[in-house]
């Protein structure tokens, strides 16, 4: 490129820049019917805007998860109808795809966990899918009528406190399984020492992505600031959650699960014979 057209294109850049800017502090700087605190208030407890199905009121996470759910049990039908049979040898671009994914969460589980990991494999397998694909629906906007009458944008699940809450408690589940299928009695006892870890796995997973949720909210809500910068904010946010939330929740899993299913050695102590 000659110098003089790198000159016209740094010129326009910098024209829709300016043009850009000065739009932005034109515009008022906050409008709309609802507060900004209302907003994000019905944000975490969704205590106005419900969705109506068959009159039965729903929270938008709750219709979020059927969604997200029915999107990953599709997926995987065609892939074990239409990709898994024409697997070859020297792997395509989708077969290398899909076998990179299953063998980090295989290695993840045999690198924590020595014992009976090929159950947690597939576990932390279905978790950070669900995980994943969860937080990057937010990206689709999928909007539906609210019991109010207003437009709704569906969030990502675990968003919502009680799905948080539900794969936190699922996880510990899992964990104590590991436990008692290792050892029995004495595995329940070591995973109820772990009692505050369906807390943390929770509130890590719901305050990570609300994080985001609200501050999106926020950047939308003002119009000064609601050109392109929410589109980068949206999409910087959910993208880091969801590669960062999946690593963590599955990576916590697997650690705690191979500590508890770990088999414990009984020591016999030796009697020594006292001269």
């Amino acid at each position: 490129m000659s110098k003089k057209r790198k000159i016209i294109s740094l010129s326009i850049y910098f024209g829709l820049i300016i043009i850009l800017l000065i739009a932005v502090f034109l515009v008022p700087s906050s409008n709309g019917h609802e507060a900004i605190e209302d907003a994000m208030k019905d944000s975490v407890l969704h205590e106005y805007n419900y969705v109506l199905l068959w009159g039965i009121k729903l929270n938008p996470g709750l219709v979020s998860a059927y969604l997200v759910t029915a999107l990953i049990l599709v997926i995987a039908i065609l892939i074990r109808i239409f990709a898994i049979p024409r697997f070859k040898m020297i792997p395509g671009k989708m077969q290398l795809v899909i076998e990179e994914i299953v063998k980090f969460f295989s290695n993840l589980a045999n690198e924590n966990s020595p014992h009976y990991n090929r159950f947690l494999g597939a576990y932390i397998f279905g978790a950070g899918v669900y995980i994943c694909i969860g937080t990057l629906f937010e990206l689709l906007g999928i909007q539906i009528i609210g019991s109010e009458g207003q437009a709704i944008t569906l969030p990502a699940p675990l968003s919502d406190i009680n799905g948080a809450i539900a794969i936190g408690c699922f996880s510990y589940l899992v964990i104590l399984f590991g436990g008692i299928r290792a050892n029995k009695a004495k595995g329940i006892l070591l995973t109820l020492k772990e009692f505050s870890l369906p807390i943390s796995m929770s509130f890590r997973l719901f305050g990570a992505l609300l994080s985001g949720l609200l501050v999106t909210d926020l950047v939308y809500h003002y119009i000064s600031l609601s050109f392109v910068l929410p589109v980068v904010v949206g999409v910087l946010f959910t993208l880091m959650h969801a590669v960062v939330q999946t690593y963590v929740l599955t990576m916590l899993t697997s650690l705690f699960y191979g500590e508890v299913s770990e088999k414990k050695k009984k020591i016999k102590k030796s009697k020594k014979a006292i001269a």
